[in-house]
């Protein structure tokens, strides 16, 4: 249908798709203070949270990139969605039925992404009424051969697909889905064979619970694929290094627990959920690697402290060894501390609940050791410890671990620790540890980057928050923008020209173009804004708390009164600037005239200072 979707609709949207609640499911957020929300940017990699969160006002704002906006903003920019694609998503979400104004426009039809969500959705639901025919007999007696029930087929949404080449094709093509979409979504092969066939399946959803994807085991001996899992190739909504199978979940009980166990197979997930370890997740089709770290960081929410937990499971094997050394050197990544927990008889959590119960996949979990010091084990342990030249080998391979300890108070733990493992002197080993720590120190480090403000847009500059030289501007409009009823009609006599910054002025400019009263008055702001970068201004402006959590009219005026008074005192001093240039004795009237004008402003500017002097910066 040719049209737009209606306004109100839209509007009724933003009402009812709270903010916090969205962003919620991407990034764990923490009071703040107030009405604000802290977490960790989901737009760009950070350890120290400066994403922040206004339900109130139904904003988000980053102060470290400069990312920022509403709520369908939101989904638009974290999932790649076009504004209507994210309106189609958040109305699905919240229950309105989006009304479209018939106005000769090209049709509204979702997009591609939306699409293929859609097909994966429907390939799900056929998937799992396999389970229950004739020939999804094996896929049932392979769900039970792993101690699995029924029920928890059902809880995970395990399916299974039919050895038949066209079977899934020809059934979502029945159902409106185009051939382009099919393929697109890697659930159709370019020649029109079903992907997957033949091999039991596991959907794999983001924290939203949209299926992105699917995981597959082989069942049949003669499967004419050799790798026991397969896994939906990269698509527009599939990326294997981005996505966590358990993630819908385990998500909210991440955030709560700050915990999160990283096991290494679909089975295992199973398992882990189903003997109460309800924070598990696993990689899909590849190793647990960087963006998957920044993901489990964003969703505990660490920010930075070290009382949250990240721990992996590995077989008690070289390869689990292996695994876990490799996860050692990327542990930076993690705020949180990093455990293994390693079953030494080689069961991974879906074994040990067949055969121990899930009292056993408990124990294992409640049996991690520090990462660092599994590691330390390890490294000591390829050395020669009988002989003196093994042992000082084994001291300066294992130097490194402890100088890399985030949490210094372990350190003297450790060195302890160290010197008992390899049975020498603990003064020893702080030498040793202490040389290496001085030749890391020594090395050069890259500099640091800090993300800058914005820069696209007409090229206005963007204002430094922690300009003091600013602070009653920036004070100023977020009062303006945050509670414009505080000031009276003509703002309290301010002007743009008082306001220095020209960012600042073009904020001030957009909120006199709108009159107030009007519903939705701060969105209408944002529409009367045309500049890209001063809009974003806008946004961090309304996320940005106000110092005084109730602020009255009192403070209102006061930095009114702050604002106009920096502009009179610029005022005062180029007018000083030309009485000095300008003789009485040749243009006594023009001398006059500005004598008389300055002494207007003094008396104005005392009578600022006074009344600015109820608010600080």
């Amino acid at each position: 249908m040719a049209g737009r979707i209606n306004e109100e609709d839209i509007a009724l949207v933003r009402e009812r798709a709270r903010i916090d609640e969205v962003v919620g499911e991407y990034v764990t957020l923490r009071h703040a203070g107030g009405d604000s929300l802290k977490g960790l940017c989901p737009f760009h990699d950070e350890k120290t949270p400066s994403f922040q969160v206004t339900p109130s006002r139904g904003l988000f704002y980053c102060f470290g990139c400069g990312e920022g906006g509403d709520t369908i903003s939101f989904v638009q920019k974290i999932d790649n969605l076009t504004f209507v694609e994210a309106v189609q998503r958040l109305a699905d979400k919240v229950g309105v039925q989006l009304r479209i104004v018939d106005d000769g426009r090209p049709g509204l039809e979702p997009g591609l992404r939306m699409q293929i969500l859609a097909a994966n959705e429907a390939a799900a639901e056929f998937f799992q009424s396999q389970m229950s025919t004739d020939e999804g007999r094996i896929a049932r007696e392979f769900v039970a051969g792993r101690g699995f029930s029924r029920d928890a087929a059902v809880q995970f949404g395990m399916g299974y697909a039919p050895r038949g080449g066209h079977v899934l094709r020809d059934h979502l093509m029945a159902k409106g889905f185009t051939p382009k979409v099919l393929i697109e979504s890697g659930l159709v092969r370019s020649q029109g064979w079903d992907f997957f066939q033949g091999r039991v399946l596991w959907p794999i959803k983001d924290s939203g619970k949209s299926v992105l994807g699917f995981g597959a085991r082989r069942v049949y001996d003669d499967d004419r694929l050799p790798a026991k899992y397969v896994n939906t190739p990269e698509t527009p909504v599939y990326k294997k290094s981005h996505v966590l199978y358990g993630l819908d979940m385990a998500r909210a009980n991440i955030g709560k627990k700050s915990q999160a166990v990283i096991v290494e197979g679909y089975t295992d997930v199973m398992a882990a959920h189903l003997s109460g370890i309800d924070t598990a997740v696993a990689a899909c089709g590849t190793a647990f690697g960087d963006d998957h770290a920044r993901l489990i960081q964003r969703l505990m929410g660490n920010s930075g402290s070290l009382n949250g937990e990240v721990i992996f499971t590995f077989d008690g094997d070289a390869a689990g060894q292996k695994a876990a050394l490799k996860v050692f050197r990327d542990d930076n990544q993690f705020s949180s501390q990093t455990y293994v927990a390693v079953e030494p008889t080689g069961l991974d959590p879906c074994d040990l609940l067949m055969q121990r119960g899930p009292e056993a996949v408990r124990e294992l979990v409640a049996r991690r050791v520090p990462l660092y010091r599994y590691v330390m084990e390890n490294t000591v342990g390829q050395f020669d410890l009988d002989r003196a030249d093994g042992r000082v080998a084994a001291i300066r391979a294992a130097a490194p671990l402890v100088t890399s300890i985030r949490d210094q108070s372990l350190v003297d733990g450790y060195l302890r620790e160290l010197s008992q493992a390899v049975g020498a002197d603990v003064d020893l080993v702080r030498r040793e540890v202490s040389r290496v720590g001085r030749q890391r120190r020594c090395d050069p480090q890259l500099p640091a980057v800090t993300p800058a403000g914005p820069q696209q847009g007409s090229g206005i500059p963007w204002p430094d928050p922690a300009d003091v030289s600013l602070s009653a501007e920036r004070g100023f409009l977020k009062l303006a923008l945050q509670h414009p009823g505080l000031f009276d009609e003509e703002w309290d006599q301010v002007e743009v020209e008082d306001l220095r910054h020209p960012a600042y002025q073009a904020v001030f400019e957009a909120v006199l173009a709108v009159p107030r009263g009007q519903e939705r008055w701060t969105e209408k702001v944002g529409e009367a804004t045309p500049d890209p970068q001063v809009k974003q201004l806008e946004v961090a402006l309304l996320v940005e708390p106000v110092l005084r959590e109730e602020p009255d009219r009192s403070y209102a005026e006061a930095y009114a009164a702050r604002v106009r008074l920096l502009s009179i005192t610029d005022d005062i001093a180029n007018l000083k600037s030309r009485l000095q240039r300008t003789n009485p004795n040749q243009d006594r009237k023009l001398y006059d005239a500005m004598f008389s004008d300055l002494v207007t402003l003094e008396a104005l500017r005392k009578s600022l200072i006074v009344a600015g002097g109820a608010t600080s910066a």
